[in-house]
């Protein structure tokens, strides 16, 4: 049976969705997209110009992807609303990332004005993945507003840090009863299968994939990465231990009277 991943209705084989804000040309969106297998992409709707197909990060995009246009910008749940209202205006479906910041530091969501925008967005039929600071209660709450997805920050956007909350990450991945898509901060596809393995299912990732040197080898690799963490959890890991355990017998092997006859 197809190990597959079902949100809005929609069934994907790949588990990694690809961020576009970071590319330094929407050319090379395609490249990535045919060479990691991405089924997902989310860009933020400022970006999407219908004048100008050059300019149109659109026009860069397959058709056979889904379309997640996400809230960047908004700074409270008001604007979120907006925003996603007028993706939809556009033709962009009604997949939504919500991302409600306010923090012009650390770029941390706020998780309060998150949920507002999930509960208001879900009642009006979008597939809402809100990206949230990862808070049981409140992936609870969102889970409750209709959120599809949960969608916690593995590191501040943008640092390549990796799994630096992986903690609090495995807490959601037990205790949600929705997918868990570990956003923001990876930097390595090592991280991903991280994820992957932990029982995410699936992650995003922009920055390290756009700011690589070869942007479309590093798309490929994370797919493979993605892949192979997921077939990791699939198997069953073996327990951590703290003490040695040998993979060969330690007695048995050579009587003692053998021991005797060598020495």
């Amino acid at each position: 049976m197809p190990d597959t991943l079902k949100i809005g209705g929609r069934e994907l084989t790949s588990r990694l969705f690809l961020g576009t804000g970071k590319f330094a040309g929407n050319k090379l969106i395609s490249g990535v997209v045919n060479a990691s297998g991405v089924q997902v992409i989310t860009v933020a709707v400022r970006r999407v110009d219908t004048s100008f197909a050059e300019e149109n990060i659109l026009t860069y995009i397959p058709e056979d992807c889904i379309l997640m246009p996400n809230t960047s910008g908004a700074r409270n749940a008001k604007e979120a609303v907006r925003i996603a209202r007028l993706a939809r205006a556009a033709g962009c479906g009604n997949w939504i990332k919500i991302e409600v910041i306010s923090d012009n530091r650390y770029l941390l969501p706020d998780n309060h004005e998150t949920i507002k925008a999930t509960e208001m967005l879900s009642a009006e039929g979008f597939i809402v993945l809100p990206y949230m600071s990862p808070d049981l209660m409140d992936a609870r709450r969102l889970a409750d507003a209709g959120a599809a997805a949960v969608m916690p920050l593995g590191a501040p956007i943008g640092t390549n840090r990796g799994l630096r909350t992986g903690e609090l990450i495995r807490i959601l991945i037990e205790e949600i009863p929705l997918p868990i898509i570990v956003d923001a901060g990876i930097g390595r596809p090592s991280e991903a299968a991280e994820a992957m393995e932990m029982g995410a299912a699936a992650v995003l990732v922009n920055t390290a994939i756009a700011t690589a040197d070869d942007p479309v080898a590093m798309g490929r690799a994370f797919g493979m990465a993605v892949a192979a963490g997921r077939m990791a959890y699939l198997s069953g890991p073996g327990a951590v231990q703290q003490c040695a355990s040998a993979s060969s017998p330690l007695t048995g092997f050579l009587s003692q009277e053998g021991c005797n006859e060598l020495s």
